[in-house]
């Protein structure tokens, strides 16, 4: 394999890799994996967990559509929770990143002995914003909601 087929593997693998990342801060124990389709998200807190980790994610440099992107986020926040033996999500937010798109140019030229060349080259960005997301993977002990404060 040649050098420059190597270098270009390399490029994708790490574009790739840096598409799919989810970070997490340890908070607690973790426990066994399960299935992200067992993974519920909640927008309020349930009466009793476990707090396991601070997540986030992001929805990927190439996923077109609002409803898209949030389908991704929240996908990817189960997936990690799962892996974390996490039964749930306590959902904290989400934002929109704008990245900068724009246009690049480079030129070059140089000589080498009895022989120059010359070199040109146009970039475009046309990447879509991506949507952030937060939330914490907790390990329910109690569905139930929280109570809320008194009632009258």
């Amino acid at each position: 394999m040649n050098l420059r087929l190597r270098a270009s593997a390399a490029a994708a693998v790490l574009i790739l890799a840096g598409c799919a990342s989810t970070s997490r801060v340890m908070l607690g124990p973790t426990y066994p994996a399960i299935a992200p389709e067992q993974v519920q998200i909640y927008y309020q807190p349930p009466a009793r967990y476990r707090e396991v980790a601070l997540l986030e994610t992001d929805s990927g440099a190439f996923t077109y559509g609002e409803q898209n992107k949030t389908n991704a986020v929240l996908n990817k926040l189960r997936a990690e929770a799962a892996r974390l033996g996490a039964n749930g999500v306590l959902f904290q937010g989400s934002e929109t990143g704008y990245g900068g798109s724009g246009v690049g140019v480079g030129v070059g030229g140089g000589h080498f002995g009895r022989h120059s060349g010359f070199g040109a080259s146009v970039g475009v960005d046309l990447s879509p914003t991506q949507k952030h997301a937060h939330g914490v993977a907790i390990f329910v002990t109690d569905p139930s909601p929280a109570a809320t404060g008194p009632t009258r």
